[in-house]
């Protein structure tokens, strides 16, 4: 499968700047491309103003999700900020080729930018069949807690995390990608916003895509970039066969 990450700034609050600059980006990749991850509120940034810019499933961001996966004819992957039942949600969606779609709510809530005061957490992990593909879809500061992204069971080949992760912690980004995709047996990709937003943190990228053995296969730097890597269920397969680490793995059950 070919995968894109999609590495950009954002502009504040401007949905109709951002969905113009990503069908744009989406426009420009390959025809081969199958997947495209987008960074996390890539409509918004990184906005604590739920109330004010929140979407239902009718809105426009998903709208424009769906028929850009269409015409486009591959699968994107991003979070918005989601309106639900009066509650507000970091939620991503996992849209097909075919504009049907799944979604993910962010279960661990940054609070020391206050997020779990105006947003809900989730409380269920998804797992999506793509191309013959299990992908595991988490946001950003999932990516600190890895119980949360434990492949238990085999039950994932790709960890994706779409994300706005600052400048001051990249070394824990760096870090932390490789080793989830080192401790769960699968490759992980990690698509992060760059430039300063509007809350006046600054971020530097880094997006990264990484196999099962935690070796980097591409990364960006702190500028725009578009990652494009192929990532192969064989060598995957291959390496599970050769080093089932996970039949070792310690039991457990995730409550609450």
């Amino acid at each position: 499968m070919k995968i894109a990450l999609l590495q950009t700034d954002m502009a504040w609050e401007n949905k109709q700047v951002n969905l113009q600059y990503f069908t744009d980006k989406i426009n420009a990749l390959p025809d081969d491309v199958q997947l495209a991850a987008l960074p996390e509120m890539f409509s918004t940034g990184f906005s604590m103003q739920p109330g004010k810019w929140a979407e239902t499933e009718e809105g426009t961001t998903l709208k424009w999700l769906r028929k850009t996966a269409v015409r486009k004819r591959l699968a994107i992957a991003g979070s918005i900020i989601a309106e639900e039942d009066g509650r507000y949600f970091n939620r991503l969606f996992f849209v097909f080729p075919d504009g049907s779609y799944q979604k993910y709510d962010k279960r661990h809530l940054f609070s020391m930018s206050e997020e779990p005061l105006h947003y809900t957490a989730g409380r269920q992990r998804l797992v999506v069949e793509y191309g013959g593909w299990r992908i595991c879809p988490l946001i950003c500061y999932d990516l600190r807690f890895p119980v949360w992204s434990r492949n238990y069971g085999g039950v994932y080949d790709l960890l994706l995390y779409v994300a706005n992760w600052p400048a001051a912690r990249i070394n824990a980004w760096d870090a932390l990608l490789p080793a989830r995709a080192i401790e769960n047996g699968c490759y992980a990709a990690g698509v992060n916003r760059c430039g300063q937003d509007g809350a006046g943190v600054p971020h530097n990228g880094h997006s990264q895509i990484i196999d099962c053995k935690g070796t980097v296969i591409a990364a960006a730097g702190n500028a725009e970039a578009t990652l494009i890597a192929s990532l192969s269920l064989e060598k995957l397969h291959t390496f599970r066969e050769k080093f089932p680490a996970g039949k070792d793995a310690d039991s457990f059950v995730l409550n609450g």
